[in-house]
């Protein structure tokens, strides 16, 4: 025997009304008052601002999420099947009701044009900052950072270092593939893009050292694309400044193949080389050919450049690095991924002739 549909929107429904709002009201006190900053430090000047609209959104979700999962547990209880049921009975089918249509689009499109409004306000806040005490760039590349600074002759890798409360304008790309530029500390995140660049600027203003982190995906070594971000004093960014100047105009020592170690190499191999290179075979890739038998394979007679196989040209691709097609096989093969120069490798003229006698001792001709 059917059942009449029970009239109204079921037993006690005005009570769990006002039990989802005692708990939205909780959890919002506690989103407002309960600070970011002990969960996640603050770095950078702007950081605060968008921790209060990460806490608007999250008060907005939190009603939402409240309110739609409450309702909708009590209605799968209060409104389910019963066995005395007909088989054939159907729920209660509500049609044409204006002023549930008009409350559902009304109150969504009010919040989303508060927080479309106060995201607005903070980019704009950002763009227009002041940010040119100290200009700089940052470079993506597989997998590694890249920064630039005026006042340095040559590029630093993985370590950012910027004066505290100095404003600072941070142009970001990339030199290869898509990468991001994030530091959770300073809440700011860009994509570094080839070709395109962008810039960041925000105002250091808690001294220490920090993770930059690439968010996207850019190849096989993605998650090794980690550098450090120290924000330190002014006198210390000043001494950091001018010991990083002297040791790139001062002698590292010269290159003298003839003094190169090759256990030492070996060592530093697997320190600077393995993420990219094994020590098999050419076919036995990672990211770039495999390089044990770097001198005598008759398949790959010569260097990727083309070069023949001596120290001196060895040493000339850990020195200047390389992007080219794979010349090995006297025919212009695509490239093998991008060697990196001495620089971007942090390794000096002796790290150069240890690795090289190394190299060479693996596959003497």
């Amino acid at each position: 025997m059917a059942h009449s549909p029970r009239p109204g929107l079921g037993p006690g429904f005005w009570q769990v009304a006002i039990g989802l709002t005692i708990l939205n009201v909780i959890v919002t006190i506690l989103i407002v008052v309960y600070p970011i900053q002990n969960i996640l430090p603050e770095a950078a000047a702007p950081a605060r601002n968008i921790d209060d609209l990460f806490k608007l959104l999250s008060v907005f979700g939190n009603a939402i999420f409240v309110y739609v999962v409450g309702f909708l547990i009590y209605f799968t209880i209060v409104w389910r099947r019963r066995p005395s049921d007909s088989p054939e009975a159907i729920g209660i089918q509500i049609h044409d009701a204006p002023k549930l249509e008009l409350w559902w689009t009304v109150i969504p499109t009010i919040l989303v044009v508060i927080i479309a409004i106060y995201s607005v306000k903070i980019w704009s806040d950002l763009q227009n900052s002041p940010g040119d005490a100290l200009t700089m760039e940052a470079i993506g590349h597989q997998f590694k950072f890249e920064f630039r600074y005026a006042a340095l002759k040559n590029s630093v890798y993985d370590e950012m270092h910027l004066p505290v409360d100095t404003p600072v304008s941070v142009h970001v790309t990339s030199d290869d593939v898509i990468h991001s530029f994030w530091v959770p500390e300073v809440r700011i995140k860009a994509d570094m893009v080839l070709g395109l660049i962008q810039t960041l600027r925000f105002t250091p203003n808690n001294v220490g050292k920090y993770r930059i982190i690439c968010t996207e995906f850019c190849g096989t070594n993605h998650g090794d694309m980690v550098g450090t971000m120290y924000i330190d004093s002014a006198a210390d960014f000043q001494k950091w400044l001018a010991a990083t100047s002297k040791s790139q105009n001062g002698g590292a020592g010269a290159l003298v193949l003839s003094k190169g170690d090759a256990a030492l190499g070996r060592a530093l191999f697997g320190q600077k080389c393995s993420t990219c290179h094994s020590t098999g075979p050419f076919e036995q890739k990672i990211v770039g050919p495999g390089l044990g038998k770097l001198a005598s394979d008759p398949a790959h007679p010569d260097l990727v450049t083309g070069e023949p196989v001596t120290p001196q040209n060895v040493a000339s691709i850990l020195q200047n690095g390389y992007g080219g097609n794979d010349l090995s096989t006297g025919k212009a093969n695509p490239p093998i991924g991008t060697m990196p120069n001495q620089q971007a490798n942090a390794i000096s003229n002796g790290d150069i002739a240890n690795l090289v006698a190394f190299l060479l001792s693996m596959s003497k001709k």
